[in-house]
């Protein structure tokens, strides 16, 4: 299951009275300290005899975890596998990636899509490497500071690599806790990482999440939930609303439509989708080769005219700033290649 894009800030106010709607300050509408203890205990027994083999779950280096965590966002498991152990085949600390070409880290990106996840890792490497000394801090605080680590990825750092003891919210276990201790209403994200303080068990915070993470990959689907098969099905709230599935059988489901355009580039004709197509254009040259405009154009689009030359580029105005892309002739901007630079 894929995983949320990043976002800035911090989770380390999840705890604290502030992260708490005003609407459920003085008591939220999941307390339920017995239903709570039933669920800890009943999901680490299932998660115990079905928790998936993964590669990132075998270690706790901060830097294969970052690189899990990143690729994992809005990709599918499945695809991220193989991408993982090649990436950490060819860099395998941050040092090595901090001193490849920007290019190399967008080509070696290539097949994950969201390609400004490769821009972020590599900013982050260098920054680990200039003033970290070559090692991720272990401070939540620290972390939420750096390039590319949002929210969720700052906990997830603390806690698979850290061992800390910490919340973190993604999008199986918003699902997976909203149905098991809300009901189906939508939880807002603050409501969400609320809610995610008040289940985490008195230890065990990384097998925790794990465990939701797969039940929600596995079970707790977000169209045609497997209630049966559902090892806390007897303590959920949202039961009775799910028998029967959310989505009747036969009717077209259009989630699957959008996250394979999330994955893919962006529906084909959209601005995303050409930007998409411009990086995977310049990605298939030799290291350091260039495209002129003309050329690039009838790559990514077969129909392509002069007359459109400002729109594109206008999309390559876009990925220089997102450090994806830069022009190889200087003000005369004619020719383009994949960054170099970082």
């Amino acid at each position: 299951m894929a995983r949320p894009a990043p976002e800035r800030g911090s989770p380390a106010a999840v705890n604290s009275p502030a992260a708490i709607p005003a609407t459920h300050s003085q008591r939220p509408r999941w307390v339920d300290a017995p239903r709570r203890a039933a669920v800890w205990a009943a999901l680490r027994a299932w998660y115990a005899q079905a928790r998936r083999d993964l590669p990132w779950r075998r270690t706790h280096d901060p830097y294969a975890i970052v690189i899990a965590e990143l690729m994992l966002q809005q990709t599918q498991v499945e695809r991220v596998v193989p991408k993982y152990l090649a990436f950490l085949e060819r860099f395998a600390t941050w040092r090595s990636l901090a001193a490849a070409p920007r290019a190399e880290v967008v080509r070696a990106w290539a097949g994950l899509g969201y390609n400004r996840r490769a821009v972020w890792l590599h900013q982050l490497a260098q920054v680990v490497v200039d003033h970290y000394e070559g090692a991720l801090p272990a401070d939540p605080a620290v972390l939420a500071g750096l390039p590319g680590l949002g929210p969720y990825t700052v906990a997830a750092v603390a806690c698979f690599a850290h061992g800390q003891h910490v919340p973190l919210v993604d999008t199986n276990v918003r699902r997976v806790l909203g149905r098991l201790f809300a009901g189906l209403g939508p939880l807002a994200q603050r409501e969400a990482w609320a809610l995610a303080a008040w289940a985490l068990p008195p230890d065990g915070a990384g097998d925790w999440h794990q465990a939701l993470m797969d039940l929600g990959a596995t079970i707790c689907l977000a169209r045609r939930p497997a209630c049966a098969a559902c090892a806390v099905a007897t303590w959920c709230v949202a039961r009775p609303a799910l028998d029967g599935a959310i989505w009747p059988a036969g009717l077209p489901r259009p989630q699957r439509r959008v996250a394979e355009a999330r994955e893919t580039g962006g529906y084909p004709g959209s601005r995303r989708y050409f930007r998409g197509r411009i990086v995977d254009a310049l990605r298939a040259l030799p290291p350091g080769a260039t495209l002129h405009l003309a050329a690039l154009g009838s790559l990514i689009k077969p129909d392509y005219t002069p007359a459109e030359a400002p729109w594109l580029r206008e999309l390559l105005v876009g990925l220089v700033t997102d450090g994806l892309v830069e022009w190889a002739d200087g003000n005369e901007r004619c020719a383009v290649r994949l960054a170099e630079g970082g």
